[in-house]
């Protein structure tokens, strides 16, 4: 390799560093969205599959817009995964805004045993772990990751049933 053409792949090399470092800079640092689960409803299953309707709240405490244009959502309750539904709606979070979004989710007949045996255990739902996972998706560099958890918090005096 000739020493002139050898300096020009260094110098090449050099101006392509430069430009990632200067693009790394555009993407800063993004608090995380706050979720929260504000109802769920029952919607039309099939055989061996209970689905519901899952709303929750989005809120983007951040400067720019979230752009999405899917969701997708994972249910925990107890430790064990229990619903887990997709949807390819689109949308947008406005800055410092909020959205309601709802997503069906699905949940088989094997995950509800698992839980129905695991509450067998238990005196109360009440203080049940849940962790709800999801994405919104928005292209290569723009999906944003969430998770939500805590416990649930049932109403006194009121019956939950499976």
């Amino acid at each position: 390799m000739s020493a002139r053409l050898y300096l020009y792949l260094r110098l090449l090399l050099v101006l392509l560093m430069a430009g990632g470092l200067n693009a790394c800079a555009l993407f800063q640092a993004r608090d995380p969205l706050n979720i929260s689960v504000i109802g769920i409803e029952p919607l039309a299953g099939q055989e061996l599959e209970m689905r519901m309707a899952v709303k929750m709240r989005v809120q983007n405490p951040n400067e720019a817009t979230v752009d999405y244009s899917g969701i997708a959502l994972n249910l925990e309750v107890n430790g064990q995964p229990l619903a887990s539904g997709v949807s390819d709606q689109p949308g947008h979070i406005g800055r410092y805004g909020e959205a309601v979004i709802v997503v069906p989710v699905s949940i088989t007949a094997f995950s509800f045993l698992r839980q129905a045996y695991g509450m067998s255990k238990l005196d109360s739902l009440q203080g049940m772990p849940y962790v709800l996972r999801g994405k919104l998706a928005g292209g290569p560099l723009g999906t944003v990751r969430f998770t939500d958890e805590g416990k649930l918090e049932l109403p006194k005096g009121d019956s939950f049933y499976w």
